[in-house]
Formats: C-alpha cells, structure tokens, sequence
C-alpha cells in the first residue's frame, strides 16, 4: 500500500478544500491516487474539488494583442507581484504578445521569434531581463485565434494597463455580418468566459473523458441514495444534462442578460448584424492557474494527521 505522507495530505487538501482528515481517509481508501481521492470526496459530498482544481497563485501578468480576424494571449509569470507591478516587465510582457502576433502562438514559436527591441530571440530577450531585474521569469503559456471571415474579440479583467491583467480572454466568431455588432457580442461573449470558465464551446466538444469522469461521480452520489438501478440511472442522466448546460458555453445563461443563454444572444446579434454567427474557438488564460505556492507553516496541521 502507498504511504499516506502529510506530503500527499497537503496536495489533497489544496486541490480538494476538503479538511486534513478527511483527505487521509480519501487517500486510504485510494491507495494514495490523489485524482481517485477527489472523486471519492465529491461523491460523498465532502468536496467540491473541480470548482477549486483552477487556483491561481503564480505571479506575472498575462497580455493581448492583436484586433479584427486575429488575436493572442500570452502569460509571462514572475516570482513575485512586486515585478509584475514593475514598468519593464510590463513593456517585456506587452513586447512579446506583439511578437506572439506573428507566430503560430506556441511558445515554442514565440520563444525562437526575434524580439525586435533586443534583436535577440525571446527566450534570450527574457534570459537578459532576468539578469537584469534578478528574478526568474517564464513564458509559461500562449493561445492565438483567427479566423478568415469574422472578428476575433478580446477581453482583459482587471487590467493592470493597456492589454495586460490578470486574466486575459479571446473568442472567434466566425460571419460576414457586420464587424462592429460582431466586436460587441463577441466582447460580451469574451466578458462571460471570463466569468464561467467554459469547457468548451458546445456539450458534444466536452472532453470524453472529464464527461465520464463526472458520469461516474453522480453513479456513487445517486447509490448513495440507496435507489434502484434503473431509478439511479434517470438519475445519472438528469445529472449529465445539466452538467453539460452548465460547461458547455452556448447552453450556458448568459451572465449579461440570464434570460438567454449564450447560444440565443449570439443568434439575437445575428439577426442585427445580419449574417449567421458561429463561435469557432476560444482562449481563456487565468494568471498562475494549475500552479501552487508553498505553504509557509503546515506543522500544526501535520500533526493532526499524524495523530489521526
């Protein structure tokens, strides 16, 4: 059997929110799977691990460039909130989602891109500004969209200056309606991705896998109703509609007007715009997501699991 360490505890609970104790028991009855472990907490209702697995606490900003039919959004991380705050840092950031612009918008590609302030590839570009500034800094993430027909809009929450934040978001739609109806919805639409964290753009374009990873949740949660069979699997199925009105953007209530949801109020702006409108892609880039700091002082909570 797998060692139960304060270590994996410690994991659980960040990605989970669930107690110490609980999280041990999870990763017991897991042998340690920390995924299977998550699971088993939301299924006996202690958890609601995937409204928490986003947590952002990298620092750094993430930038946008880009307007009309193409866009890209690029996240340069820091050490600290102190850098990001810093004036160069935020001309480097901004620089290389310009560049990010003439790429393929990898950061492999952005990376070997020459930065024409330096004259030095990016990756080199951020090698000298870490020299410089004395603190690590990494390209960790980018998305670009375009589309040959339409508008690709853009949205930055909370911006710390002009096309820079910590949350940066983009949305493709494809027409040949008019562009200024399509920059407003599609600013609307961009708004509301930043709200609800999409999964994706339709029901039928969810991962397969995280859908049957949610199918089988909602199994254990309805047998623990105690329900026969055939009733726990109307249940499931109830369950999997909604959870896919709820991840799937164009069945999603549209924060702007609830009423509608966002698929009706895209259909409503083409009926201004005078053209069908179709939403073909999307970029959402939350600051440090997916990346955990170090916590401080764990050895309170330590021995509590250790006497448990």
């Amino acid at each position: 059997m797998t060692e139960i360490t304060a270590a994996l505890v410690k994991e659980l609970r960040e990605k989970s929110g669930a107690g110490m104790m609980d999280c041990k028991k999870a990763l017991l009855e897991n042998n340690g799977d920390i995924e299977a472990s998550i699971d088993w907490l939301r299924a006996k209702g202690i958890s609601k691990a995937d409204k928490k697995a986003g947590r952002a606490a990298a620092e750094g900003l993430v930038a946008i460039a880009g307007a009309g039919h193409k866009a890209v959004v690029v996240e340069l991380n820091s050490e600290t909130d102190f850098v990001a705050r810093n004036d160069a840092f935020q001309d480097l950031v901004r620089g290389i989602a310009n560049v990010a612009l003439t790429t393929d918008g990898s950061v492999e590609a952005i990376s070997a891109a020459t930065y024409p302030a330096s004259g030095k590839p990016v990756a080199d570009t951020i090698k000298d500004a870490i020299a410089t500034i004395g603190e690590n800094m990494t390209l960790r993430r980018a998305a670009k969209l375009e589309v040959e027909h339409g508008v690709v809009a853009t949205y930055i929450h909370n911006a710390a200056g002009d096309g820079i934040g910590k949350l940066g978001v983009l949305v493709a739609l494809k027409s040949e309606g008019d562009k200024a109806v399509l920059t407003s919805i599609g600013r609307q639409v961009a708004m509301h991705i930043a709200a609800t964290n999409p999964l994706a753009i339709r029901a039928e374009e969810v991962d397969a896998a995280v859908a049957e990873r949610e199918r089988n949740v909602f199994i254990e949660q309805a047998r623990e109703s105690g329900k026969p069979e055939a009733i726990i699997e109307k249940m499931v199925d109830g369950r999997m509609r909604k959870f896919f009105e709820e991840v799937a953007l164009l069945s999603q209530a549209f924060v702007i007007n609830p009423d509608l949801t966002v698929g009706a109020a895209v259909e409503a702006a083409a009926k201004e715009a005078g053209a069908k409108i179709e939403v073909v892609g999307m970029a959402r880039l939350l600051l440090g997501e997916g990346v955990e700091k170090e916590e401080s002082d764990f050895a309170a909570e330590v021995a509590a699991v250790a006497k448990g």
